[in-house]
């Protein structure tokens, strides 16, 4: 264990917040290990290879690499996807807008689902794997993130095969319509760049974070499009800034073809989840 005591005490003075649960995680999987397995063999010499592995390691997380693309892995909900620089990392927030969009499928029986701007593909394959939905489709204007997604559906939901398409917004499903649409869209306003940790503002991909000033250049057009492609009564189900419910509910009314948003709270209690329902 001298070894996370000395990265912790590195870590630290590097600024690194929670330096011993990175020492931990940088270790355990270097050696592909649970955390909990390096106190079962604390007296564990490293071997060379290991040593030069975990080195390489440090070195990328020194830089504030975040340690989900040092893993090259994220878990989220029931899956662990595939994750690297092309892709947002998943996180919990958006675990919470995925549970809203099942609770809603379940009690009104919707059977098909749409995903923009899919990432690493964490909503559409969770919808796929532990929803009803006869049909998934997930859209994305990257290239190289419908890649991920792809590789992750294959592991994933293989008995289930979502229908990834390359496309901004809409324009991928021509007049499709479904039960539900779900999306975490870039919701960040560039003035807020500054005052985001370096992980984040240096490492994931911008096109998914950033939207403009005041961070809605991207959800105002997902709102307004929405109804050409939801089935009578369908769903809308968005994740947003924790600053924005009002905007976007105003979003919502202004379109005229929604009932009443509601507003749905993050497990820090944040505003994050707007719903709203296709009128009619």
């Amino acid at each position: 264990m001298e070894m996370v005591v000395w990265t912790a005490n590195y870590l630290g003075e590097k600024g690194f917040n929670n330096p011993r649960l990175n020492a931990e995680l940088l270790l355990a999987g270097s050696l592909g290990l649970k955390r909990l397995d390096l106190y079962l063999q604390f007296d564990r010499p490293l071997r060379a290879e290991e040593l030069a592995e975990f080195k390489a390691r440090l070195l990328r997380r020194a830089k504030h690499e975040p340690l989900q693309y040092i893993e090259g892995t994220a878990a989220f909900r029931e899956l662990v996807l595939a994750v690297d620089r092309r892709v947002l990392i998943p996180r919990p927030e958006t675990e919470v807008l995925v549970q809203e969009v099942l609770d809603w499928a379940a009690a009104h029986g919707a059977r098909s689902a749409l995903d923009v701007g899919t990432g690493s593909g964490a909503i559409a394959l969770s919808l796929a794997t532990e929803g009803a939905f006869e049909r998934v489709v997930a859209v994305d204007l990257s290239p190289e993130a419908l890649e991920v997604a792809r590789a992750n559906g294959e592991k994933a939901a293989p008995a289930m095969p979502v229908d990834f398409r390359l496309g901004s917004l809409y324009d991928a499903v021509g007049g499709e319509r479904f039960g539900v649409i779900a999306s975490n869209p870039p919701y960040v306003g560039t003035e807020e760049r500054p005052s985001l940790d370096a992980e984040v503002r240096e490492w994931e991909p911008g096109t998914a974070l950033f939207a403009g000033q005041g961070g809605l250049d991207v959800i105002r057009p997902l709102v307004e499009r929405a109804p050409l492609h939801l089935e009578p009564g369908g769903l809308l189900a968005m994740e947003i800034g924790a600053a924005q419910a009002d905007a976007v509910c105003e979003i919502v009314r202004a379109t005229g073809a929604f009932a009443e948003p509601r507003v749905r709270r993050d497990l820090s209690g944040r505003d994050r989840i707007v719903l709203a329902e296709l009128a009619g």
